[in-house]
């Protein structure tokens, strides 16, 4: 039986909550609802870990290290974000360092268009605005993200938003509202140009090694059409041809 919620969402029903245990029944109460995780973004400062994190990790340094496995993420941030997808981490100017999971934090560890990169250097609440939110209710999701609470920005068909709504409401959401913000997804597929590359990693890269970058990307994903997977493997082939340079970009080409 196919799930009403597999049509193309049209709605952003969000909330924020004061306690993760909190936050964490209402994904709970969503996913048994049907909505799939996929549709499901939270973001939140002050989330109990089982690690210790220190400075701020972004999905490049991830993949840079060899960790970009689920189960890395499960064990550092425990069960709620074991939940959903692309859980990251990234530091938001004038809020710091934030987990996020989720469509949303995909777009916006991943900076997948030039308007969301722009406006997360103003802060959460200039991302959002560049999504659709509507600026009142951006800025207060911004004080409240910063003051400690927990953001839940659920994807959804229209005809669905009203019944979403009341569930996070019930579930003790605050400042819930349905917009017309709509979250990008990462491109699928090869990568046509250099432009194409996420601006996170195109920074740390050369003209020359940008070209590498694309090429690796490329052939892992013919050889196994898996995203995550080709991004691990065109860093591999990154590291092992250039070294970085005083500016820390890889641009000095290793000799054979």
């Amino acid at each position: 039986m196919t799930s009403a919620f597999a049509l193309p969402p049209e709605k952003c029903v969000s909330a924020t909550f004061k306690r993760q245990e909190a936050l964490q029944e209402a994904v709970q109460r969503l996913l048994n609802r049907g909505v799939p995780r996929e549709r499901i973004s939270i973001i939140g400062r002050n989330f109990q870990t089982e690690a210790r994190i220190t400075g701020f990790l972004t999905r490049k340094d991830v993949i840079l290290d060899g960790l970009a496995t689920g189960a890395l993420y499960g064990s550092l941030f425990g069960s709620v974000l074991s939940l959903l997808t692309g859980v990251g981490v990234l530091f938001i100017p004038f809020i710091g360092t934030v987990v996020a999971a989720g469509p949303l934090a995909a777009a916006l560890l991943g900076a997948t268009t030039g308007a969301i990169y722009g406006a997360l250097g103003a802060g959460l609440g200039s991302a959002l605005i560049s999504l659709g939110m509507p600026q009142d209710k951006a800025a207060i999701y911004q004080t409240r993200v910063q003051a400690g609470e927990f953001l839940l920005v659920v994807e959804v068909p229209a005809e669905k938003s009203g019944e979403i709504f009341l569930l996070l409401q019930s579930a003790g959401g605050e400042e819930v509202a349905i917009t017309d913000m709509q979250i990008p997804k990462e491109g699928e597929g090869k990568l046509a140009s250099k432009d194409q590359i996420a601006p996170e990693i195109k920074g740390d890269l050369s003209e020359e090694a940008q070209q590498t970058f694309v090429e690796a990307y490329n052939q892992a994903l013919d050889e196994h059409p898996e995203p995550q997977n080709a991004l691990m493997k065109a860093w591999e082939r990154i590291k092992h041809l250039f070294d970085r340079d005083e500016r820390g970009i890889f641009s000095k080409r290793k000799s054979e």
